[in-house]
Formats: structure tokens, C-alpha cells, sequence
């Protein structure tokens, strides 16, 4: 075939030129069952003619005019064999996180007015029957899931002929490229939902764009466990497709360990605070070592800590780096698989300091930056070593331009921008100009005229009384850089001075307070100990020597519980709802400017 135009152009643009026997697969009944190519081919048309034989389909072609259809579920095979039917039937597929708050599911299937529903199970199913009688335009729900009672997602494929299936593949050879493809409601950090319309067009050039960014060679194979919900690892996805490369699913972020050990993958995409787990996992295996074997563990962190890319490194560095990664690193490898070529991690600021730690350990890490809005990559640091850089989040993709605004912001523009929120110009209006340029609101810099560096959310950047502005997101990565800090959110807008909310890593602090004889039963009675207290102070008064003194942190406060999506203080990419944690620890905060 020529050069793909749509998504689901990945099909045909496989079976003609290398069909894998395993383009997607999953754990069933606790064994992995793969599906082909051509399987997918099969499934995919079925489907989507069973929902045209449904009435699903483009409507007249506009984004209010086009069936929406919502999909609830954890990673599976099913999942994208639904998005691509989807795709073909010209209708517009609506992904929800899972655990999303039943208001905001409300809001979402209401505003798009969504006519069908696929859920994972039966629990996902009765939590959409809950507010059924709140979405008058919800024709049916089915499950992945074989269910007892309840409609099941194959009942469509089965009802597919021939007939349906030629009418499916007219309907899907007039598909365009701008055609609207997806709606993405971005929670944020405040205010109601925002659908970001994305076209085909949108995220094939951004996966066209980022495909030489990647490792070279075949065969490769990649682990997916990020949310396909998120535009990260969906635009990832179809970049694996479009390269070749089969798609094993986890079953769960709990047994990511053991699928990592099965799969053997060769990369693989997370959010930094996976990769900060993993650390801390390594590094507990590290401590819990005696004598010669924990000297050699702490001897290899310490060369790691020091290693740097794109500088010269010394004969005798380079030759106890080759020690150390053939008597520590080669196990740290093999805890993933032992094939990693690199790890793709996006969606918040990772720590350099790992990035430099698990690079030096032979596990590349390629940290890009991007939004739900850019479809989604606007920079991200290369396989090629010459192209990646420390503290960045690397060169710019192709055909994308950044702007850096006035005030520090970061204004992009390119074919993969939105085409906008749904059924909101005045929102649209207000993030990107007549010239194309879209507001990021990060702030950020260009560092050697080549790779772009974010400071700062624009919209967190707050001003204490006395007119000084603080950037809360460095001083935040920099507290949780303590195997004792879990989360932190630095406060102080309007304040005389900053303060912060602590979380403390209960594990690492557990430990220690057993270590100095003091009783952990109930964890807010352990925060208030004199010697816990004065441990954190430490801590604190550490990372402020890296500060100037309006950002430095005066005073803090310890949390017993940590924050969690579902109990609403962090959004479903795990960034800190600041407004909600203001309020829900207002006297806690109030009570440090007491």
C-alpha cells in the first residue's frame, strides 16, 4: 500500500510487508494468547460492521455529528481491535479511565452523548448502570469479559456477514486523514473536563515524526502498561504497530516485575513515578546486602551517580564502570528482562538523577515532553546518545516548532496540534492563536539552541506577600529525591513564605524509626516524635541550600495518608491536584502560618 492516512492504515501497511504471529498480546487464564495480524484484520472488520449494522457511524462527518463511543478498561488486545473498528466505522472512540469519579464519567458520556459503552468487567459495567438513567443518548453497554447475563462485546462480531463487512470496507475507504479520530477529556489539575479533538492526521505525523527517535533493528518487543486512555501510550502503540513491533500487555502494574521476566521486552514507556519504584526496589535489594556484596552494591551506585553522556570520561572511570556493570548492573538488568534497550518515560518531570543512575547501568532512559493537545510528542531525547541530554527532554521532533514566549512559556506549533476542545472555541481561542501557535502553559528554556528544558508549570508558579515569584515543581522533585519523601507540594500564594506538604516514603521511615527504638504502631503518632521531626527538618534544610531564600521551604508539615487518584488528590497521570489539596488540607496549611 502507499504511505498510511489513517490509524488503521497499520493493518494493511503490516500484512504487506511482515505479519507478526503476535501483533497484540495478553495474559488469558493465566497464559499469554497472542493474536496475528491477520486475526486482528479479521476481528477488526467484524466489528466494525457489527457497528454499523448497529447504526454507528460518521453521522455527517462533523465532530458533534459523529457517533462517540466510550471505552473503559485496563490495557488488553481488545481494547485497540475496538479502537481500530471504531476508526473504520467513522465514528469517534471516547477513551475513560477506569477509576474516574462517577461525576466526571457523567459529565463525559453526557457532554459527548456517547451511544455505546465497552467496559473490562462487570464491576465497570454496573458502575455505568449507576448513572444510566442520567445518559439519555446510552444505547447499550458490553463487556470484554464473558459475563453471565450481561452483553458481551462478541455478540457484534458474531452478527457481521459478508454483506456487512463490504459495507464496512466502503464506509472505511472514505475515511480522511483530517478526520476526527478520538476525544480525549483531560482532567487536569482543576476545573471540568475539556474533550481534545485529535485527527488521524494529528497522530500519524507525530508517530512519523517520532519513529527515528527509537532503536534500531528487528526483532524487537515491546511491554505496555501505561493507560491506553492517555494519548502517551496510545500514540506509542500505534508507533510500535506502524514499526513492527508486537504489543505484550501486563496484566496489572502489580505484576509489571513478573511480566517484565516473561515478556523480556526490549522497551517499554512509563511515568517517572514507576521508574522512581523501581529504583527504590533496587536500592532496598541493595541495603538489605552484607559485608563484601553490599560494599560492591554501594561502589557501582557511586560510579552511577557520577556518569555523564557527550563528555569525555576518564580510562580508569570507564574501567571500573565496566566492573561494576558486570558484578551490579547485569542484575539490575535482568530484573527486567535483561533486553531493555531503553525505557521511554513522559508525563511528568523524572528526577535526573536516575535518568543518569540507570543510564550508567546499561538501561537508557529517552525522557520526552509533550500534552494531550499536541497529539503528543513535542521533544524527546534519542536513542543516540548524541542526541540526548541530561535535565532535558531532548531536541524537538520533526515538523514541530517551539516559540519560548515573554514570560518563559513554551508555545508550540506543528501539524500534530488539536484541532480543539470539544465543543468549546472560547476555550480553544484561548490556547491557540490565529497564527497556530499553542500555549502550553509550561515554562521552559532552549539549551545549546537544541534541546528544550522545562523550569515550570506557568499556572503553579505562585507569588508569596512580598511580590517574589516561586516555581514549586523543582523544589517538589528535589524533596523527593529522599528515600524518606513519598510526595511534596510546596504552598505559599499571598503567604510571607513558602511552606510544604510532606508525604513521608512510610516504608524507608518505618524502618529507620525501628532502627532508633521508636514505637510505629499508629503512623500519626510516629509524625509528631521529636526525632522524626527533626529527621525531616534535616531534610528540608538540605534541599533549601539549593535555592535561593524566597524558594526555600520555612516550614513544613507530615501527612499520614498518601494521595491517591481515587481519593481525589492527584489527577489519573499522577500529577498533584493543587487546588484540591489546598482545600482538603486548608487547616493543616492555615496552621504552619498560624
Amino acid at each position: 500500500m502507499t504511505d498510511p492516512k489513517r490509524l488503521f492504515d497499520c493493518i494493511p501497511y503490516h500484512l504487506a510487508r511482515a505479519p507478526l504471529p503476535d501483533m497484540l498480546a495478553a495474559k488469558e487464564q493465566g497464559a499469554w494468547r497472542s493474536y496475528s495480524t491477520q486475526e486482528v484484520k479479521d476481528m477488526t472488520a467484524h466489528l466494525s460492521a457489527g457497528l454499523l449494522q448497529r447504526g454507528i457511524g460518521g453521522g455527517d462527518g462533523t465532530p458533534e455529528g459523529r457517533d462517540k463511543i466510550a471505552i473503559l478498561c485496563k490495557n488488553r488486545p481488545e481494547w485497540i481491535i475496538l479502537d481500530l473498528a471504531v476508526q473504520r466505522s467513522g465514528a469517534v472512540l471516547v477513551p475513560v479511565y477506569p477509576n474516574i469519579h462517577l461525576q466526571e464519567l457523567a459529565f463525559i458520556l453526557q457532554d459527548a452523548r456517547v451511544k455505546l459503552v465497552f467496559v473490562h468487567d462487570g464491576e465497570l459495567y454496573e458502575k455505568v448502570q449507576s448513572i444510566r438513567a442520567e445518559l439519555p443518548d446510552l444505547q447499550a453497554v458490553y463487556t470484554f469479559d464473558l459475563v453471565p447475563g450481561l452483553p458481551h462485546w462478541g455478540q457484534l462480531l458474531s452478527e457481521a456477514d459478508d454483506a456487512a463487512i463490504a459495507a464496512a470496507d466502503a464506509v472505511a475507504a472514505g475515511i480522511r486523514q483530517e478526520d476526527l479520530v478520538t476525544i480525549i477529556y483531560t482532567s487536569g489539575t482543576t476545573g471540568t473536563p475539556k474533550g481534545v479533538m485529535l485527527s488521524h492526521y494529528n497522530i500519524l505525523c507525530n508517530i512519523q515524526s517520532c519513529l527515528p527517535c527509537f532503536p534500531p533493528g528487528k526483532p524487537l518487543r515491546a511491554l505496555s502498561f501505561l493507560p491506553l486512555n492517555h494519548i502517551f501510550e496510545r500514540m506509542v502503540t500505534y508507533l510500535y504497530l506502524f514499526r513492527g513491533i508486537p504489543v505484550y500487555y501486563a496484566e496489572s502494574l502489580d505484576s509489571i516485575g513478573a511480566n517484565l521476566k516473561e515478556v523480556r521486552p526490549h522497551l517499554f514507556t512509563t511515568v517517572p513515578r514507576l521508574l522512581e519504584k523501581v529504583y527504590e526496589r533496587i536500592m532496598e535489594k541493595g541495603a538489605e546486602q552484607r559485608g563484601l556484596k553490599r560494599q560492591l552494591f554501594f561502589w557501582a551506585h557511586g560510579l552511577a551517580m557520577r556518569y555523564e553522556i557527550n563528555r569525555p570520561l576518564s580510562p580508569g572511570y570507564r574501567l571500573q564502570l565496566a566492573l561494576a556493570n558486570a558484578l551490579v548492573f547485569r542484575k539490575w538488568r535482568q530484573g527486567l528482562g535483561n533486553r531493555v534497550k531503553c525505557i521511554v518515560t513522559g508525563g511528568a518531570a523524572c528526577q535526573v538523577r536516575l535518568i543518569r543512575i540507570f543510564t550508567a547501568a546499561g538501561i537508557p532512559i529517552m525522557e520526552g515532553y509533550g500534552l494531550t493537545e499536541t497529539s503528543p510528542v513535542i521533544s524527546v531525547n534519542r536513542y543516540e546518545v548524541q542526541d540526548r541530554m541530561f535535565g532535558t527532554v531532548g531536541p524537538l521532533v520533526k515538523d514541530v516548532q517551539v516559540r519560548i514566549a515573554a514570560d518563559g512559556e513554551i508555545l508550540c506549533k506543528g501539524p500534530n496540534i488539536m484541532m480543539g476542545y470539544y465543543k468549546r472555541p472560547d476555550l480553544t481561542a484561548e490556547v491557540i492563536t490565529e497564527e497556530g501557535w499553542y500555549h502550553t502553559g509550561d515554562i521552559g528554556t532552549m539549551v545549546d539552541g537544541k534541546y528544550l528544558k522545562i523550569t515550570d508549570r506557568k499556572k503553579e508558579i505562585f507569588k508569596t506577600s512580598g511580590g517574589k515569584y516561586v516555581a514549586p515543581l523543582p523544589i517538589e522533585n528535589k524533596l523527593r529525591e529522599s528515600p524518606f519523601i513519598e510526595q511534596a507540594m510546596v504552598t505559599g500564594a499571598e503567604r510571607k513564605f513558602a511552606s510544604a506538604l510532606i508525604v513521608p516514603a512510610f516504608k524507608a521511615l518505618l524502618g529507620w524509626a525501628q532502627k532508633q527504638g521508636l514505637a510505629t504502631g499508629d503512623r500519626a503518632a510516629l509524625l509528631e516524635q521529636p526525632e522524626v521531626q527533626a529527621l525531616y527538618k534535616e531534610l528540608v534544610d538540605e534541599c533549601n541550600t539549593l535555592f535561593n531564600h524566597v524558594e526555600q521551604v520555612k516550614k513544613f508539615a507530615l501527612l499520614p495518608q498518601e494521595w491517591g487518584v481515587d481519593s481525589g488528590e492527584l489527577t489519573p497521570k499522577l500529577s498533584l491536584k493543587r487546588k484540591e489539596i489546598e482545600r482538603k488540607y486548608g487547616s493543616v496549611i492555615a496552621g504552619m502560618y498560624a
